[in-house]
Order: C-alpha cells, then structure tokens, then sequence
C-alpha cells in the first residue's frame, strides 16, 4: 500500500484580470498578476487596440475582491477607432482566440517590409543556455511559462513569467515597448509551443526571429513564411530546427 505524507509546496498564483478600456470592458483573461501594466500594453499592441505605445496615456490597475481591474485611457483618436472594431473576448490561459465570432476576427500581422538580420546558432545557443537562470518564478512553481528578449548575441535582457503562453510574451512585449526598445535589435525566445498566435504577436511587434524550446503548428509555420519571420523551434543547447527563414548559420531547414 502507497503511503502518502502531508508537503507544502509554492503554486503560481493565477487571476482574473478585466481589461477596460475608457469605461468600456474589453476582455478577461486569466494571468498572473505580476508585470500587469507590461502585459496590458503588450496585449493592446497584439490585439490590435493600439499601433503605437503613445497612444495609451495611462494604465491603472487596481485589486478588487473578485479579481484585478485594468483600466487603460487611449488618445482620444484611437480610442474612437477601438469603438468602432470593439468586440468580445473571454480570455483563457490555454487559448488565444476565446470570443472570436468570425474568421475575419482572427488577429494578423503585416509581412515584414525590410531585410531582418539574421541571429546566429551561437546567439540562439547563450539565450537557451542563460533562460533558466532567469526564470524565477518558474524555478518556485515548475508551472509558468516564460518568454525572454534576446540581443543579437543571445544576450537576455528582459524575461517575463506567467500561468499562460501568451500572457507571458504579451509582458515582454509590453516591457519592450514600454522601455522604447527597437524590435528589431535581437529576437524572441519561449520556453512554450509556436502556435500560429505566437507567430503573430511576434510579427506585429516587429521582431525578425521566434525561438521556441517546444515544436510548431502547421499554421505557425503558415503564417511564418508568409510574415518573413525565422521560426526556430525544438531548440536545444546543441540543436535547433528552423521551420521557417534561416539563420545567419547554416543550419538544415525542414518544411511541413
């Protein structure tokens, strides 16, 4: 007979988070509350409230019994437009697209319109090699999904944590965007999957090169090559796949 004993143990803490914007509410997701105004700002870019982080002129988060509020005021130009695209959404940690009607709700970015730098091996082999180390929340809980920003010599200079995939690269392009950084000065690493969503937010906000450490969707793939954006996926200390573009070594490419 198995014997049980009684343990504690650290558990990632996960919250409803309502996005309003002006007085209007926009959406629910389910997120860890840390880095709240990183991930508001990186959720407006992605899902297409916003085109520029001026044009959110403040972010308030305050806790209520039942949850966490985030109220965000646009400029009053963008905030008409919102108005005029608003619709539902009741996010999820396992899902990006809870609350789309249509297929024509689905989010897309543009194709990339200059010539992206390619990262290296070596880069994308510093970035795998240093992430754990950074993954604070993570080395507690063993349940949060993370997603770093990598110089182009695999350096990492922000890393972001949270219960949901997108949640967590939603942060670190908030981070991003909030300190001003060029996108186009390193690449994305994600210790999730490469769905199509991924893709997509990596597109929109501006980065060449997405590296996950888990396989890709065939729609993430898709979508890649249409955007002009290396996908490197199972990435390894000793290995990595691209699926999608090239790298600045000469690494074999496989297609789906």
């Amino acid at each position: 007979m198995a014997t049980t004993v009684d343990a504690s143990a650290e558990v990632a803490v996960e919250s409803p988070v309502n996005i309003v914007y002006g007085n209007m509410p926009y959406a629910v997701m389910m997120t860890t509350p840390s880095d709240l105004e990183d991930f508001v700002a990186g959720f407006s870019l992605t899902e297409g409230i916003i085109r520029r982080i001026d044009e959110i002129r403040s972010i308030a988060v305050a806790p209520r019994d039942e949850g966490i509020v985030a109220t965000v005021e646009l400029a009053p130009g963008r905030f008409r437009e919102h108005l005029a695209r608003r619709r539902n959404l009741s996010g999820r940690t396992a899902c990006g697209l809870c609350g789309v009607e249509t297929l024509t709700d689905l989010p897309t970015a543009e194709a990339a319109g200059g010539t992206t730098v390619p990262v290296t091996a070596e880069a994308i082999a510093r970035g795998l090699a240093e992430l754990e180390h950074h993954q604070q929340l993570n080395r507690l809980t063993r349940s949060v999904h993370a997603a770093a920003w990598c110089d182009r010599e695999g350096a990492i200079l922000a890393v972001r944590e949270d219960v949901g995939r997108h949640n967590a690269l939603d942060k670190l392009i908030g981070a991003r965007l909030r300190a001003g950084q060029d996108a186009s000065e390193g690449f994305v690493l994600v210790t999730s999957r490469a769905s199509f969503e991924m893709v997509e937010k990596t597109a929109i906000f501006g980065a060449g090169t997405l590296v996950a450490i888990s396989a890709p969707t065939s729609l993430a793939i898709e979508r890649a090559k249409a955007l002009g954006l290396t996908l490197v996926c199972i990435a390894r200390a000793d290995s990595a796949t691209v699926f999608a573009g090239r790298l600045a070594d000469t690494v074999e490419s496989v297609t789906r």
